[in-house]
């Protein structure tokens, strides 16, 4: 074969694969990446001018793949993936050290190499628009669910106000008449079931925003204390340890008093809830120039990744029946978000939950 022809073989074998790469990515399922991945690399095998002894390997982000007899001892030619102008991965072809040196490397090798890992990177772009466009979609889906149910909510809560205020105040004013022990034992029942129904419509009202605020200057500290030293019963009776730390001692917030209390009663009786007997439980507030964080730790079961975009929804809870309203996460959520602040979980190691709450300074 003369040297032209020999050349000519080499520009159809690059162009072949430079083809068949684009099919795969523009064929590729997004869910089976991976698979896209490996047929790239055997691409690669086919298209080097020592064909037979050539070896590939890829990585980029969570993905790796290679041919069957790659070799770290190889003698390499490498591509720099990148993903929005940052490096995220390599692409290497390489030959057996023993026989071939990197000089047996053509120079037109190693621009069909870098326009593969430009390909490449394309692909994961494509990747990561494709996920971030689905989560917003999620989150706006979530928000819209959101504001129609608090409509609706506030119409119940306001509803339900004035009959509830009735049957507290009649019953209330029976049992003050009523001189049988009996009778008035199930008129407490009545107002007992009054006022826990009337706590339910408070937070439906919290949930909805139509409690007023009383925004002022306080001092953060204080309230993590306070609910702390009201739920040391609870910590006691499940033998549960828990940890503090602040970076700060007199950490300022603007917030209503009321609303953070609650908002730090429910995540620590969350995390009081799900933790097991003699579990450890961390509350840590923690500052830095332009926000303050507060952390709740547990190291319950955690929460299951199906269910990651439902722990803020109203109604919705894991407890059983009679023992939650599924209204706790939402309402802290809601209030968070009328303080301009930020609520995420994540899982704790080794088991559990951290739930994150992030305001700005003042």
């Amino acid at each position: 074969m003369t040297s032209v022809e020999a050349k000519l073989k080499e520009r159809v074998k690059e162009l072949t694969c430079l083809y068949e790469v684009t099919s795969i990515i523009v064929n590729s399922d997004y869910g089976q990446l991976e698979t896209s991945l490996e047929a790239i690399v055997y691409c690669l095998k086919r298209a080097w001018q020592h064909e037979k002894v050539t070896e590939a390997f890829l990585t980029v982000g969570e993905y790796q793949v290679q041919t069957d007899d790659y070799k770290t001892n190889m003698v390499t030619l490498k591509s720099n993936i990148k993903v929005f102008n940052k490096i995220e991965g390599q692409v290497i072809v390489g030959y057996p050290s023993n026989k071939y040196t990197i000089d047996d490397f053509l120079i037109e090798e190693q621009t069909l190499l870098s326009n593969v890992a430009l390909a490449i990177g394309n692909l994961m772009e494509r990747k990561q628009i494709r996920e971030s466009e689905a989560i917003t979609r999620r989150q706006m889906e979530r928000t819209d669910r959101l504001h129609i149910l608090g409509e609706i909510t506030a119409g119940i809560a306001h509803e339900l106000n004035t009959p509830l205020a009735n049957i507290l105040g009649f019953a209330e004013l029976l049992s003050e008449k009523i001189k049988d022990k009996e009778t008035v034992r199930d008129l407490e029942k009545i107002m007992d079931s009054a006022i826990f129904s009337r706590e339910i419509v408070k937070k439906l009202m919290f949930f909805a925003c139509e409690m007023p605020q009383e925004m002022k200057t306080v001092k953060l500290i204080p309230i993590v204390t306070n609910v702390i030293k009201l739920l040391e019963p609870s910590l006691r009776s499940k033998k549960l340890k828990l940890t503090k730390s602040f970076d700060n001692e007199n950490i300022e917030l603007r917030a209503d008093t009321v609303q953070m209390t609650q908002v730090m009663f429910n995540l620590i009786m969350n995390a009081i809830y799900y933790s097991p007997q003699g579990a450890s439980i961390g509350v840590h507030v923690l500052e830095s120039n332009s926000h303050i964080t507060i952390e709740i730790l547990d190291e319950g079961k955690g929460i299951p990744p199906e269910l990651d975009d439902k722990v803020f929804e109203p109604f919705f809870t894991t407890k059983p029946i009679g023992e939650g309203s599924g209204l706790g996460l939402s309402v802290v959520h809601g209030i968070i978000t009328s303080h301009k602040g930020k609520m995420e979980h994540k899982r704790n190691t080794p088991k559990g939950t951290i739930f994150t709450v992030d305001f700005p300074k003042l």
